[in-house]
């Protein structure tokens, strides 16, 4: 086989967008605004399946592989995959991996529907989408080996034109161009400086799969005159010794999962966790490389803030007055912190002043000690939605409001005199404190009664303020191992999106089970966590909150389920147990804090490799539908520590005399939803309750073990990227760099 050697060529594109068939029999090319999301807005995440061909098989086997294509196929494409495409995958794609398992080569991997470039946004009309990209390294050589594949299940094809082969008639189909010519634009555009390898060294060739047809039926593909290149191998029935041959020649027996999680890691599907990213930054220069409406939404800021925000190095020009808000609305993972840490970095760089807000002391403290700010550097930039109850003098330039669905109606606090609390709106200080601000937002991970941040009250405010909005969109998922499919999953599942609730298909970004007992979920994430990979132990607010007791401050083991008990993570701002166990704000980052329960309140907009969800009472499976309680406590004898009475919420924050039930309904549901959305690799739920935990074992079926199970043990050297150690705090202070300095990190900015 005929493969290109060496560094990638520059990106060539064709002067015409390819709307043609673009693989498997009888596909469509829709027009992008007949799609569920933008195409070249979504392209950064976009796959459908990553399994080496023997996962695959053993997928397909348990017949689970043709309804997880479909259902991707679905959310990508805005329509039902027809049964000619459901039939092309059970056939040409199962065809493909038992041929690559009769090679000895069942390790390589099988990367179905793949986006040819990293950033599509500027390419219109229907994407380039490689039927299958089979992901190895080199058996001679240290390097990646990569082959592109179209995948066809023609049976036989007849010339159009004497002079050449380039175009072919199909019966049923019509004519049809030589399918070199579609892996020539694929190996173009992969191999270019924009394609996932465009900077790495690596070998890359491409094939055409027509297993059902012979060498003479199908005479134009092979003839002297037909296209050629590394790019232009035809492989038919005739031909599967020298195809088996050919594959054993390109791929190495061992290391096909390494390479993967290189090219994922290069595509953007596995991300610098937000806190390591900026410990790497130093809190100076972000590292996040923002693509497609990411990077539009930063450069719409950006641009906007140039012409309405006075010039610190022309003081004489007169800018436009009029105040700007920006509305960034986008589910978990979208890369709402990215954005917003990001333009702080660049707007700091450029003279102005900027505050980040948040309503968040969990994802505040974090952050804090993570990468080791001083208190007072912190306050410098980061604050509340509550510390504007008096505007800044004078206004801030930018003020950027994280996690916006956390806003209050009012801004008070418990340890201010009454007089102090604020008597308006919250959203309208926030705008009186600034001549730009920017709102980051998602409804969906509203959890308490009185967060009242929706996309209509900032619209009313606006209007208020007579302020331009501008709204935008976010839809690329970047939590979760990228996995929209798994985000879709769970939102069905908890009734958050309104979707029929399926089984779960694995698509090898993103992996769930379901344990037996708390001892064995307890079990995996500390296995984990001492292997190396960030995991902790979340659960619904459904057991009281003892806060430390006695001198030495000890917490008690709240979280009671049968003989196994363990403590809620410190109610503290301080360390307890002799300094032992970390204050709430840090749980989440310390490794003391492994021992200890999170709620939602203190994991929201955090992440770990693995996390695991403990589904207390307060959201019970009976028949066909959720049932939610509230929960009731009593004093034990003795200690008179609180203790459950009858099982359900605890959750002060939603009492009966604060929610009535549909809203309590509503706020469980999303607790639930973030909490189920903390994992980047994977989640391993249970539930006190064996109904509901039986429900869910349906749901989830059986655990996918061989290679499919991403522990510490089972991932390739190149994913095993141990957590960043939290610096001292205060130190490498944060010196504001020049605009030009921060760029000058190029490629090796690191994606979020």
């Amino acid at each position: 086989m005929v493969t290109f050697l060496g560094k990638a060529r520059p990106y060539l594109r064709s002067p015409q967008p390819n709307c043609g068939p673009t693989g498997f029999q009888n596909r469509t090319c829709p027009h992008p605004h007949e799609s569920l999301v933008p195409w070249g807005n979504h392209l950064v995440s976009m796959l459908l399946l990553k399994l080496s061909a023997q996962d695959l098989l053993t997928l397909n086997a348990r017949r689970r592989m043709v309804p997880h294509l479909a259902a991707r196929w679905r959310h990508f494409r805005g329509a039902e995959a027809s049964l000619s495409e459901r039939s092309a995958w059970a056939e040409s794609l199962v065809s493909l991996a038992n041929d690559l398992v009769a090679a000895g080569r069942g390790n390589v991997e099988m990367i179905v529907e793949c986006a040819a470039t990293i950033d599509e946004s500027n390419h219109p009309g229907d994407p380039r989408l490689i039927d299958v990209v089979l992901m190895g390294r080199h058996p001679e050589e240290s390097r990646p080996s990569v082959q592109l594949v179209e995948l066809k299940r023609w049976s036989m094809v007849t010339r159009v034109e004497r002079a050449t082969a380039e175009l072919v008639h199909v019966p049923g189909m019509g004519e049809k161009k030589h399918p070199a010519l579609q892996l020539r634009e694929y190996y173009r555009a992969f191999t270019g400086e924009r394609g996932p390898f465009g900077k790495v060294d690596f070998a890359c060739g491409g094939f055409a799969y027509l297993h059902n047809a012979t060498d003479e039926s199908v005479r134009p593909l092979i003839d002297v005159d037909a296209p050629t290149g590394s790019y232009a191998r035809v492989y038919t029935g005739d031909r599967r010794d020298q195809l088996l041959s050919d594959l054993r020649k390109n791929f190495a027996e061992d290391g096909a999962a390494s390479e993967a999680e290189r090219m994922l890691q290069l595509m953007g599907l596995r991300n610098t966790p937000l806190l390591d990213a900026m410990i790497r930054s130093r809190g100076e220069d972000t590292v996040f490389t923002l693509r497609g409406d990411q990077k539009a939404v930063a450069d719409q800021v950006l641009e906007t803030a140039a012409k309405v925000l006075p010039d610190p190095e022309r003081p004489a020009l007169v800018p436009n007055e009029r105040r700007v808000i920006f509305l960034v609305t986008g589910g978990a993972g979208t890369g709402k912190s990215a954005i917003g840490l990001q333009i702080k970095a660049e707007l700091e760089a450029q003279g102005r002043a900027v505050k980040y807000a948040s309503g968040s002391r969990a994802f505040n403290g974090a952050l804090q000690q993570h990468v080791g700010y001083g208190d007072r550097e912190f306050r410098e930039s980061f604050t509340y939605f509550s510390n504007y109850v008096t505007p800044p003098d004078p206004p801030l330039d930018v003020l950027i409001c994280d996690e916006a669905h956390r806003l209050r109606d009012r801004s008070t606090n418990r340890f201010w005199k009454p007089e102090d609390w604020g008597t308006g709106p919250q959203v309208d200080e926030l705008l009186a404190a600034s001549r730009l601000t920017v709102f980051f937002l998602d409804e969906g991970q509203s959890v308490r009664p009185n967060e009242v941040g929706t996309v209509a009250l900032i619209e009313d405010a606006a209007m208020r303020h007579d302020a331009l909005l501008v709204p935008s969109n976010l839809r690329e998922q970047f939590r979760c191992g990228g996995s929209d499919a798994y985000i879709r999953w769970v939102q069905a599942v908890l009734g958050v999106s309104g979707e029929p609730v399926e089984q779960w298909r694995p698509d090898g970004l993103m992996h769930i089970e379901v344990a037996d007992t708390p001892e064995e979920l307890e079990q995996i994430i500390r296995t984990e966590a001492l292997a190396g990979a960030s995991a902790r132990m979340v659960a619904g607010y459904c057991w009281p909150w003892t806060k430390p007791l006695g001198k030495e401050r000890r917490l008690e083991p709240d979280v009671r389920i049968g003989e196994w008990h363990r403590p809620w993570n410190a109610d503290s701002d301080s360390y307890c147990e002799g300094g032992q166990v970390p204050p709430a704000k840090t749980w989440s980052v310390e490794a003391n804090g492994l021992g200890q329960i999170g709620c939602v309140y203190t994991a929201q907009g955090l992440e770990w490799d693995w996390c695991g969800v403990i589904m207390g009472e307060d959201m019970v499976r009976r028949g066909d539908k959720w049932v939610f309680r509230r929960g009731k406590d009593r004093k034990e004898e003795g200690s008179g520590i609180k203790r459950v009475d009858r099982p359900g919420s605890f959750d002060p924050k939603v009492k009966p005399g604060s929610v009535d039930d549909e809203e309590f309904a509503r706020l469980v549901r999303h607790a639930y939803h973030v909490l189920m959305t903390r994992a980047s690799r994977a989640t391993v739920l249970y539930s006190t309750d064996a109904e509901t935990r039986a429900y869910l074992k349906k749901l989830v079926g059986e655990v996918e073990i061989h290679d499919l199970r991403p522990t510490w043990a089972n991932l390739p050297p190149e994913a095993r990227k141990p957590h960043l150690p939290r610096p001292r705090k205060g130190a490498g202070g944060r010196g504001k760099r020049k605009r030009k300095q921060s760029q000058a990190k190029g490629p090796d900015l690191l994606l979020f």
